[in-house]
């Protein structure tokens, strides 16, 4: 199956490059799986497609203050660093620039506190580098660091907190579960009130947002590894909603991801706590084994991410979708609209 299948043409100025400041006035597309039927709203909407007994499965990952900015010890020559997974201890994975001038053995400073050592360097350019620091790790990265923004947006973040979703609880991502970005605690009281469940997973978004497809054959493509955990809680939250024959909506491609590496794993259907580390890629041809229904951005073209939401509602209802979107000028990727598959 070619990449090139899952490509379309973008307007530059779709691409949202700020947050709306109210969470919910985003707009939203709603996508039947079955008919192919869209139909446009605002995002509150959503509360009259879900159903009581439904599950909504949201990520509570929250985003690191991950990217650095510094200097080369040795020529004084600027250095950028963004973290992508803490490895073990004070040691972690990273994206660098310059990347040919960033070898193994070179030291960066970034303040009189914080500086870091690279051990190695990894697959897809990535490097392990160790921290050293006087203090506390935490706290002087909320000081020193910024948001890792997706580099198609050009705009400063004023506040940054709105690239968190309001439930953001385990910090370690390095970019935010993004179709969560348009609840908020009230419009998510409005849903419990409806009898629908809200359930949480955690998965820590890592360098397979950050890297481009660079094969020609969608099957030659391998996603980079993420951490995931799924509670005991969650996942007989998800058992029941399936024995009543209600519908698990999963809230952005990382919760879809999580609940179906996790739905792999147990082959009778019926799911129990369990966390590591996943490399799931889903494409059209894929049986899905959890979710019934998705709430998902609108995603770059040629992207994982479009062929995910194409094996959950077809790659020509996608496509379709995308036309409709971009006709009706949909704001595009993470601070844009939202789309519902149902």
């Amino acid at each position: 199956m070619n990449v090139n299948l899952y490509d379309f043409e973008l307007p530059e100025e779709l691409i949202a490059q700020t947050p709306l400041l109210d969470r919910t006035a985003s707009r939203l597309l709603t996508l039947n799986k079955e008919t192919g039927e869209v139909a446009h709203h605002h995002f509150p909407h959503i509360i009259d497609v879900l159903q009581p007994g439904d599950t909504l499965i949201l990520n509570d990952t929250r985003v690191l203050p991950a990217r650095l900015f510094g200097t080369k010890a040795d020529t004084g020559a600027k250095a950028e660093v963004l973290l992508l997974k803490n490895v073990e201890g004070d040691k972690w994975e990273a994206l660098v620039k310059p990347g040919k001038k960033l070898r193994a053995g070179s030291v960066i400073v970034f303040s009189d506190e914080l500086k870091a050592v690279i051990n190695e360097v990894g697959e897809m350019g990535a490097r392990t580098l160790t921290f050293e620091y006087n203090g506390i790790f935490q706290e002087i990265l909320d000081r020193l660091g910024e948001m890792p923004l997706p580099p198609y947006i050009k705009e400063t973040l004023d506040d940054r907190e709105r690239y968190q979703t309001v439930y953001a609880k385990h910090e370690g991502s390095a970019a935010a579960p993004t179709a969560g970005l348009h609840f908020t605690d009230e419009l998510l009281d409005q849903i419990r009130a409806k009898g629908v469940n809200i359930g949480f997973i955690t998965l820590h978004v890592g360098l397979g947002t950050f890297r481009p497809m660079s094969v020609d054959m969608v099957e030659d493509h391998v996603m980079h590894e993420e951490y995931y955990s799924l509670s005991q809680e969650t996942a007989e939250l998800i058992n029941q909603t399936k024995e009543r024959g209600n519908k698990v909506f999963a809230v952005g491609t990382t919760s879809c991801r999580t609940l179906e590496t996790v739905g792999s794993k147990f082959e009778d259907g019926v799911l129990q706590e369990s966390s590591g580390w996943t490399s799931i890629f889903i494409y059209p041809g894929y049986s899905f084994k959890v979710i019934d229904g998705m709430l998902t951005n609108f995603h770059l073209p040629k992207s994982t991410l479009v062929m995910l939401v194409s094996a959950l509602a077809g790659r020509e209802h996608i496509m379709h979708a995308y036309e409709e979107a971009i006709k009706e000028k949909y704001r595009f990727f993470s601070f844009g609209d939202a789309m519902l598959i149902y």
